[in-house]
């Protein structure tokens, strides 16, 4: 009789994860529950053939980072700290795959370094190999990248709600004449975020001027000279600003400055991830905080439940929060 661990869990009265927690042999199952559950495994046949498949697994899962991502990129550090640390206490070990080169075959990288599946970090362009890995039979999970496989799942920030959060605040405090600072227009999260802003102004019915919109690359230089440009235009100057990074939200505020401009007297501005520095600045940053510690989190149980069968392909968008500083006062 072979069964799913999903109808293991139910015919014992528990869930498809502590099922999976007996199988794996960890420790924090008490003993009157560990029992009833192999007895299950037992009368049903599928205690054995699953040590049988467990055998092969290792208890790796490789970390792929998406083209031109930083390992020091302040998001995905943190997510990395959070799924690291979740990971590691359901058994599972690490191992970083390069990606210097496009040309770079991730199926046989897993299958040599004999991982047991993959979390994704995405980037500003997909490689055709992270796309043949999604299309295998290797379980991997996203981040920041939609992965649409059978044996794949994602989750990413609600990066066109975060838009309309920060617009809403904006209007709210009374502003009406708003600017953008996006981070590269070609991926999923910069599209999303610049969609987002730019749906909250027309359901608000404000006008979108396209040149208060300006990208950036993430970097604090980039901002500065994006804030520039926007400044530099003949038209009227915006009141508010939302940067879509902390660190590009630096640079612009290092330009509004040297307009002579105050904030948020003058010009009130948003930020985006909600790093570390952000709130130690002489003038703190206001900026829109994404959840970085629960998406790792939801990485690590999701990846490990791909690659036990107890989830199947599957994506979760988590929720933003506005963390208002310094930066982003009502319009005077």
């Amino acid at each position: 009789m072979k069964l799913t661990i999903k109808e293991i869990a139910k015919k014992a009265g528990v869930s498809p994860g502590t099922v999976s927690k007996v199988i794996h042999q960890y420790a924090d199952v008490g003993e009157a529950t560990r029992k009833k559950i192999e007895e299950v495994l037992h009368q049903t046949g599928y205690w054995s053939a699953q040590r049988s498949k467990s055998k092969k697994r290792k208890n790796r899962i490789g970390i792929i980072y998406g083209v031109r991502v930083h390992f020091n990129h302040p998001f995905f550090v943190n997510v990395m700290n959070a799924f690291s640390k979740e990971v590691g206490s359901l058994g599972y070990d690490l191992v970083f795959f390069s990606s210097e080169t496009d040309k770079r075959n991730y199926v046989k990288k897993c299958e040599e370094a004999e991982v047991d599946g993959c979390m994704i970090i995405g980037g500003d362009e997909i490689q055709q190999s992270i796309e043949d890995l999604d299309k295998s039979d290797i379980p991997c999970i996203g981040i920041d990248i939609k992965l649409s496989g059978n044996k794949s799942g994602y989750i990413m920030t609600g990066n066109k709600n975060l838009g309309k959060k920060v617009v809403e605040h904006f209007y709210l405090v009374g502003h009406r004449k708003m600017a953008y600072i996006g981070g590269i227009p070609t991926t999923i999260v910069g599209s999303e975020r610049t969609a987002g802003f730019v749906q909250a102004l027309s359901e608000f019915g404000l006008p979108v001027h396209d040149d208060w919109i300006e990208y950036g690359d993430f970097t604090e230089r980039s901002g500065y000279d994006a804030m520039h440009a926007i400044l530099s235009k003949k038209n009227q100057r915006p009141t508010a600003i939302f940067s879509a990074s902390d660190v590009m939200a630096l640079g612009a505020m290092k330009a509004i400055r040297e307009h002579n401009l105050r904030i948020p007297e003058d010009i009130a501005i948003v930020g985006c991830d909600d790093i570390e520095i952000s709130s130690y600045i002489p003038q703190p940053l206001s900026t829109m905080k994404q959840d970085t510690d629960k998406i790792g989190k939801l990485a690590a149980h999701m990846i490990s439940d791909l690659i036990n069968g107890v989830l199947a392909s599957s994506s979760i968008m988590v929720d933003s929060e506005l963390i208002v500083r310094e930066t982003c006062g009502g319009k005077r």
